[in-house]
């Protein structure tokens, strides 16, 4: 597919800029690198607490500090694979598998190129010879000859610096607001993990089915501290869709952190009253039942009187705050019931009566509230930072279109500004 570029960007296949790395692992080095499209080349056992890699690592590519892979696989959100730059490392070692290369031209600024194989041109270019539905080991079919001839787009040096400080600089923003995201988990995690256990005051704590809590605490059955427990819809709703009218909530709509409308489905009202069983109230709780099962939202205001499909509707009693309850069941201990509920089976289930047999610490209800309002003080602050991520993604995503296409072009005698 032809796209237009300024006059004096050139058109080049990648092969004229870089070469394969086919360097062995002769030396024995064990820092096994997997690809991350947020990490980049990190170490695997740092990413999965574990290494996967074959026993025998001789035929395994090294790779040095700057050198780039491609890896064929879906990441996150990138179905055509990544390529990634090693930067944490001086080296390491990349399962032959994975596409490994540098870019060695002086025609090129290796962080510009970073940035140019993150662009929709490029991903375009991969989707043009991925081979589809011929996969070796999870990974797309892409020759390695074809992948050498792909076009790059290569401005003139000075420019593709220039494009490479302003986008780089977003970057150095998302990094921050990833590592203040992460922090923020932390401290939720750990503020649950706290009061959640030992309550806000106490000094007499005892044993429990649940682990050791305040001494005037009780545990109760979810059943027992809720005035009904059952499912949602679960006759196969796509006849009731309608593009506009009641939302009806579904697994995907119901997140640790609330509920969200992203992809949010629609029953006509008359459907909706139809299909009265799961008419929500403010306060419910909302349990995925597969996927990932156990994750649980309060139903608030907006979302009264709206169906949904196939989750667990939890309605406490009046002995209990709603949002303490789902901060129960979200947290390290409810999930732990969650899991043991599971049974070691492959397909996750979490039904009505997995929810009713789960056991709920009770404090007093004043209590619950104040534990809640702690928490959610640091929610806030996580779902805060949170669209702040995703607003910088989109203006990234916005610059890479217009930066690396020649549609904006930059001025090379002014200092690029950074993302405030």
């Amino acid at each position: 597919m032809f796209k237009t570029i300024p006059g004096e960007w050139r058109r080049v296949p990648l092969s004229a800029l870089g070469q394969r790395v086919r360097r062995r692992n002769t030396i024995g080095n064990t820092n096994v690198l997997t690809i991350s499209a947020v990490h980049g080349l990190v170490n695997q056992r740092e990413f999965f607490n574990k290494i996967v890699a074959s026993e025998n690592l001789s035929n395994y590519f090294l790779l040095k500090r700057g050198e780039f892979a491609y890896n064929k696989s879906y990441s996150n959100g990138y179905p055509v694979g990544v390529v990634r730059r090693l930067k944490r490392y001086q080296s390491g070692i990349l399962s032959p598998l994975y596409i490994c290369f540098d870019m060695s031209s002086s025609d090129v600024d290796e962080r510009y190129a970073e940035h140019f194989f993150d662009s929709q041109w490029f991903i375009d270019e991969i989707n043009q010879i991925a081979k589809e539905g011929a996969r070796n080991h999870g990974l797309l079919n892409v020759g390695v000859g074809d992948f050498f001839d792909l076009e790059f787009v290569l401005p003139p040096l000075p420019e593709q610096r220039k494009i490479a400080a302003i986008l780089s600089s977003v970057d150095d923003v998302i990094e921050k607001t990833r590592a203040q995201i992460d922090k923020l988990k932390d401290l939720k995690t750990g503020m649950m993990q706290e009061l959640l256990t030992k309550g806000i005051g106490h000094v007499e704590f005892k044993d429990s089915p649940v682990g050791r809590i305040p001494a005037c605490w009780e545990v109760r059955k979810a059943d027992d501290i809720s005035g009904s427990i059952m499912v949602g819809v679960v006759i196969k709703p796509t006849q009731y869709y309608v593009d506009q009218g009641v939302p009806a909530l579904r697994s995907a709509n119901v997140r640790e952190n609330g509920l969200t409308m992203d992809n949010l489905k629609y029953f006509s009202p008359e459907s909706n009253d139809q299909l009265h069983k799961s008419k929500l109230r403010k306060g419910d709780l909302l349990t995925v039942r597969t996927g990932y099962p156990g994750t649980t939202a309060v139903v608030t205001d907006e979302f009264e009187g709206c169906n949904c499909i196939d989750v667990v509707i939890t309605r406490p009693s009046a002995e209990m705050d709603s949002h303490f309850f789902s901060l129960w069941v979200n947290s390290d201990q409810g999930k732990g019931q969650v899991l043991k509920a599971q049974g070691g089976l492959a397909q996750q289930h979490f039904n009505v009566g997995d929810m009713k047999n789960l056991l709920v610490p009770v404090p007093p209800l004043e209590e619950q509230r104040d534990i809640f309002r702690a928490v959610d003080s640091v929610i806030k602050k996580l779902s805060t930072s949170e669209k702040r991520l995703a607003g910088l993604n989109n203006l990234k995503k916005a610059l890479m279109q217009d930066l690396l296409t020649g549609k904006v072009r930059v001025n090379v005698s002014e200092k690029e500004t950074a993302v405030a």
